[in-house]
């Protein structure tokens, strides 16, 4: 498999065109302009034979996506931040449609005030959209869970649209060394799309986005919990499968240094791979700490979170958005109610940070674990919710 070194904008660019798809619309937003920027290119240079649409706006782009997909077409498209919000219209009609639009996230904070670096409010925001939502630690991974998402989202038992997420510039501009699959193992990999009950199916004529009242709005939101329920398993399945295949296994979540950790950091995104390096410092200096790192979101893995941190006296999550509701970020509230009725938890701590792209360093990860394993001493935690790093 070639090795190259690709900024986690170049991985998915890539990923999108050994995937080929048959229609991509799209809108620039920092930082993911790139993504399709790339690809635009490679639509120029005749390297795929996809419809590309250039459009006016991401409203118009996840519409254009939306009208695609209905008609049978494998598609793709990328935006970040404020762009994410503008198709939050839309997100929610391509899932209860069914259609398995894959879309390229770079992680970006909110306005306002206007800031274009890396927080997680963006893909929070839109959360509870039935759209899967996988994150990503660094480019290598961007890379893998595009062409995963591609087989996710058209699986049978789910069929609902999956975005993967990079962390803004950390990852999305960073250049990294990822090991690519050949062109055309990546066809062989992710097979012919052929849609389900599309409108231009002549012979076998349906109906999309019709008005749905009180009588059967309901029955028909059911479909859409059961591909969720289902899309746990066939995630874990692909992710067997890419490690079989490629060396590189994937699941719901990772635990590093788990097994007898006393005190644990959870996290999502480019942070992880920080918190491993801090884990193994201070690993080398016997204390028991490590990390568990929440892969996806959406689904969210609740059984498997409570099991990996059963055996745990403290356990800090880390969330780089907030919810606003005075009970903690959004990872923090989901751990928490997943631990609700577990027979065996830890003390949980929510350090909220890094709002606006504010670097969480080496340093910083130190001074949380040292707090923390003053937490586990005392069996109690001062405080549940803290906001880190903020000046005073």
């Amino acid at each position: 498999m070639p090795i190259i070194a690709r900024t986690g904008n170049e991985a998915m660019s890539e990923a999108m065109r050994q995937i080929n798809p048959d229609v991509v619309a799209a809108y620039p937003i920092t930082p993911a302009t790139e993504v399709v920027m790339l690809f635009a290119k490679f639509v120029a240079d005749g390297l795929v034979d996809t419809e590309f649409v250039a459009v006016e706006s991401e409203h118009s782009a996840m519409s254009a996506c939306v009208g695609a997909s209905a008609a049978g077409a494998r598609v793709m498209t990328g935006t970040s931040s404020q762009g994410l919000q503008l198709m939050s219209e839309i997100l929610p009609i391509a899932s209860a449609l069914r259609l398995p639009i894959v879309l390229c996230e770079v992680n970006r904070a909110l306005s306002g005030p206007i800031n274009i670096h890396c927080d997680h409010s963006d893909t929070m925001a839109v959360r509870d959209f039935a759209w899967i939502q996988i994150f990503s630690e660094n480019a290598q991974e961007a890379y893998d869970n595009i062409l995963q998402c591609m087989k996710i989202a058209e699986d049978k038992r789910v069929l609902l649209p999956a975005m993967a997420t990079t962390d803004g510039f950390i990852i999305s501009h960073c250049m990294e060394k990822i090991e690519t699959l050949e062109d055309a193992e990546v066809k062989k990999y992710v097979g012919e799309y052929k849609g389900v009950n599309t409108v231009l199916d002549l012979k076998n004529p349906v109906t999309l986005g019709s008005l749905d009242l009180q009588d059967y709005y309901f029955e028909h939101k059911m479909p859409i919990v059961e591909a969720m329920r289902n899309a746990k398993s066939v995630i874990e399945e692909v992710g067997k499968e890419f490690g079989k295949l490629y060396g590189r296994e994937y699941g719901l979540i990772e635990g590093y240094k788990l097994d007898d950790a006393e005190v644990a950091i959870v996290a999502l995104g480019s942070t992880c791979g920080t918190t491993k390096a801090v884990v193994d410092e201070l690993r080398e200096k016997g204390q028991k700490v490590g990390l568990l790192k929440i892969r996806v979101f959406r689904p969210f893995p609740a059984e498997e979170i409570a099991a990996a941190l059963a055996n745990l006296k403290v356990a800090v999550i880390l969330d780089r958005s907030d919810s606003y509701n005075n009970q903690g970020g959004p990872l923090f509230t989901e751990v928490r109610s997943a631990l609700y009725d577990a027979a065996k938890k830890p003390l949980i701590t929510n350090y909220i940070y890094g709002l606006g792209g504010r670097e969480i360093s080496l340093d910083d990860l130190r001074s949380i674990f040292a707090e923390q394993q003053e937490v586990a001493k005392a069996g109690k935690a001062k405080e549940v919710i803290k906001y880190f790093g903020v000046r005073e």
